[in-house]
């Protein structure tokens, strides 16, 4: 039986959560990324603001078929817990935006103008693609607008969309190279693309590090240094969710937000795994 928008929206999530749980594990010096076959942390795994943002996504689509903007940034604001590691400006447009601020006005602070240009669109967006797999065009359009909501600079929504748009083609288990000229096919002209066609031009290198230091490994938690990565190491290893999660760990980096990104996109982590993960918020299921 064909799994509804629903359940699937919710199966994404769940991978997300397991990919941020278990990679926010290795943010710790000392607690290097391991590398497949070595000994996981002790469980349980908790996750961080990745997954807390992906499961209003995941709320809103539930209740309204589609991203409603006033209703993601309401429900952001409402269960964002400062504990979970936002970043500054995320957090603090989000107390003001709970304390009765316009998310529109308040999101479009930063950069002059143009708004954040941070990985947060994209970390949490793997839902919105899996809702609506097998229509990229639909998911990159509802994308764009679940990055508006905070992060409106043209590159995060660029990044938003290019995840999204991977979030909804890779249930099809496409090659390497068609998933990624796929994604290439909806995404935005700027650097964001610019990062995504040198990931299509390095496909045929095998070390995560060597990609890693060409396109960037979310180190500056920005868009174009953190997407272009995460869909090379998902092109390379599509319905294979543990080697996924391994190959984007080993490049170091924002490994709790890169790994929450291909894991949303992937899928299907070990069932091992979900067991030493944080359970999800009650208030999304």
């Amino acid at each position: 039986m064909t799994a509804s928008a629903a359940e699937r929206s919710y199966d994404s999530l769940l991978a997300l959560s397991v990919g941020d749980a278990l990679g926010s594990q290795f943010f710790v010096p000392e607690n290097r990324p391991a590398f497949e076959g070595q000994t996981l942390p002790q469980g349980p795994w908790q996750w961080t603001d990745d997954t807390e943002m992906a499961a209003s996504v995941h709320l809103v689509l539930c209740k309204h078929g589609g991203i409603d903007q006033d209703a993601l940034a309401a429900s952001f604001a409402e269960h964002h817990d400062f504990d979970r590691g936002y970043g500054p400006s995320t957090g603090r447009l989000l107390r003001l935006v709970r304390e009765g601020g316009d998310w529109r006005t308040l999101a479009r602070e930063p950069f002059d103008g143009m708004g954040s240009w941070g990985n947060g669109a994209a970390m949490r967006v793997a839902p919105v693609g899996a809702w609506f797999a097998g229509d990229p065009a639909e998911a990159a359009r509802q994308a764009a607008l679940s990055a508006e909501v905070t992060h409106p600079h043209p590159e995060a929504i660029a990044g938003a969309i290019a995840a999204a748009v991977a979030a909804a083609i890779a249930p099809g288990k496409p090659s390497p190279g068609g998933f990624l000229d796929e994604v290439l096919a909806h995404t935005p002209q700027g650097t964001v693309r610019q990062g995504i066609a040198e990931a299509r031009r390095l496909l045929t290198i095998g070390a995560p590090a060597t990609a890693a230091a060409v396109l960037g490994n979310g180190r500056q938690v920005a868009a174009h240094d953190t997407v272009p990565f995460t869909l090379w190491a998902a092109a390379r290893q599509l319905g294979d969710y543990e080697r996924a999660f391994w190959t984007t760990a080993s490049a170091g980096g924002d490994i709790d937000t890169t790994c929450a990104i291909v894991g949303g996109i992937i899928g299907r982590p070990p069932a091992a795994w979900l067991t030493e993960t944080e359970p999800l918020p009650s208030w999304c299921l």
